[in-house]
């Protein structure tokens, strides 16, 4: 980049370097050091990199010394040359000891051949060797105990996008932010891969930003599944392998919970293990392999039966129509309602694994909340990082609620204890988790331990209160389907088909429950993919009766 306030010069320079380097380099020129600046902002966000700024000293408003300092925060590796008249070596000895210039370059520099472009061969030499790499993925900055910082990087960690996260208190934190024209207060800053600055965005205007698909491409469907766990996913990849026009809607990222799972080493067919993430990007990629299409945060707020059609209602109005709909919403973390708790959620209290702060628990102490598998494996997961990680368990034992294999793996591991009849009762913490407090029954005695990070796992319930009047929930608002609609002989009311409904059918013809928002469904991951598969069959049955 060349910055003159002089037309005539500022032409001559471009022209000049653009002759020899106009092939491997973009040149660009501006008349002032605002307008430079201005451009190397939009250059940052765009995630590409500056070789060599020169720059004419005596310039109007900023000179080229004080534009350069500027430049320097935002292209630190970029070599700096100032343009200056004889009388002003005085000035550039000066900028060389103030903003490092690499060199300084008296005006006028005729025959280029022998004053500019060997200084300037040398200088893209000694850049090539210290270069400084344009980012290929989406930027975070934020800062480290915020909430809103955190629900941004695990939307994008769960949905498979590469990002790379910034202090707002780094340096390169600090250039983005300068970049954008924001200040830190107004973190979290996303910056995309093709330079798009978003300030504080929702997770519907991160996805519509970084490629994942929002809106759906057709007016009607086949099937539409609500949910992008292990069923909505088994029930999209038979859908559009046994060629139904299927679209997938989920709320949040795909996985569901078994997604933000650690390690689950009991499912058939993967005898090392398979992390819930991988699981999921394997399922995802075969959805979209047969053609199904996937939308994300998309929030389904309503269900309405009209005619033949099955119509969602997502927020903010869009609605998706289709013969048939599969459920398969699962269920979400339960609240652990104790004081302190829910200020501090997303700094220092996550509800599931949030894999994505494990590093950040290097050599730290760490509290997992819950005695079933999703906490075992947890706990394992994190002993790989933490000092210590601590185990709080309401009950006696861990037998009656974890697996075996989970149990004898957290035995032989020296670094997890295990506190059983022991809660937590409360947190503390200013701006992020500082202390718990700890309850151990059956004595009520109380003790507080400082701590930093809790994981809580204790037991989910469904969301399916948007389904009010559409079809049959049991008192916990799980989905009753199939037989355990049909009570003493009678089907449910308003059912008018002159047969029971299907085994996975809910009370609602053509609407099909899957997985773990199913009443008396086996939480399992396998029964999950299996009852997506099942739903499926039974879809292409109803189909086939219309």
């Amino acid at each position: 980049m060349t910055v003159d306030d002089d037309p005539a010069v500022s032409r001559a320079v471009a022209r000049d370097v653009r002759r020899k380097y106009g092939q491997e380099y973009r040149v660009l020129r501006a008349d002032s050091g605002a307008e430079a600046l201005d451009a190397l902002r939009e250059i940052k966000l765009r995630g590409e990199q500056v070789a060599v700024l020169l720059a004419d000293y005596r310039m109007p408003q900023m000179n080229g010394i004080q534009f350069l300092e500027q430049a320097m925060d935002l292209f630190p590796l970029a070599r700096r040359v100032l343009l200056t008249a004889y009388a002003d070596t005085d000035a550039a000895i000066d900028a060389i000891n103030l903003v490092d210039v690499d060199h300084y370059l008296l005006k006028p520099w005729h025959p280029p051949e022998e004053k500019l472009y060997p200084v300037l061969d040398s200088l893209l030499e000694a850049w090539h060797a210290t270069p400084d790499l344009p980012p290929t993925e989406t930027r975070v900055v934020g800062h480290r105990w915020s909430a809103a910082s955190f629900k941004i990087r695990d939307f994008l960690a769960r949905n498979m996008v590469p990002y790379r996260w910034y202090l707002t208190d780094e340096p390169e934190g600090r250039r983005l932010l300068e970049a954008a024209g924001v200040d830190e207060s107004q973190a979290p800053l996303v910056v995309t891969a093709d330079g798009k600055s978003l300030v504080k965005p929702s997770e519907a205007e991160v996805a519509a930003h970084v490629g994942l698909t929002t809106t759906p491409a057709a007016d009607f469907y086949d099937l539409a599944v609500v949910g992008a766990g292990p069923s909505g996913l088994g029930a999209a990849v038979y859908g559009a392998s046994e060629g139904l026009r299927t679209v997938l809607v989920e709320r949040r990222a795909t996985g569901g919970q078994a997604g933000q799972s650690s390690r689950i080493e009991n499912y058939l067919g993967f005898p090392d293990g398979v992390s819930g993430a991988q699981l999921t990007d394997r399922a995802r990629r075969q959805a979209l392999k047969f053609g199904a299409e996937i939308l994300t945060a998309r929030n389904v707020s309503g269900l309405e039966l009209r005619g033949s059609a099955r119509v969602l209602t997502c927020e903010g109005g869009t609605q998706i129509a289709a013969h048939t709909v599969i459920l398969a919403t699962g269920v979400s973390y339960r609240m652990l309602d104790v004081p302190g708790l829910a200020e501090l959620t997303g700094r220092g209290v996550f509800y599931g694994s949030a894999a994505t702060e494990a590093p950040s628990c290097s050599g730290q102490e760490v509290y997992i909340v819950g005695g079933a598998n999703s906490a075992g494996q947890a706990a394992v997961y994190f002993s790989r990082f933490a000092e210590r990680v601590h185990l709080v368990v309401r009950g006696e034992s861990l037998e009656r609620t974890m697996s075996y294999y989970l149990i004898e793996q957290i035995r032989s591991i020296g670094t997890i204890q295990v506190h059983t009849c022991t809660e937590v009762v409360a947190g503390h913490g200013d701006q992020h988790l500082e202390r718990l407090t700890l309850r151990f029954n059956p004595t009520g005695q109380t003790r507080e331990v400082p701590a930093s990070w809790l994981f809580i796992f204790i037991g989910a319930e469904p969301l399916t209160g948007w389904l009010d009047g559409v079809v049959e929930r049991d008192p916990n608002g799980f989905v009753v389907t199939g037989p355990d609609l049909v009570v003493g002989g009678r089907r449910p009311a308003g059912w008018r088909l002159d047969r029971d409904p299907y085994h996975l059918e809910t009370s609602a013809p053509g609407v099909f429950a899957a997985g773990d928002v199913r009443a008396n469904s086996v939480k399992r991951v396998a029964s999950a993919v299996g009852e997506g598969a099942m739903a499926v069959t039974l879809v292409h049955r109803y189909l086939e009766s219309q």
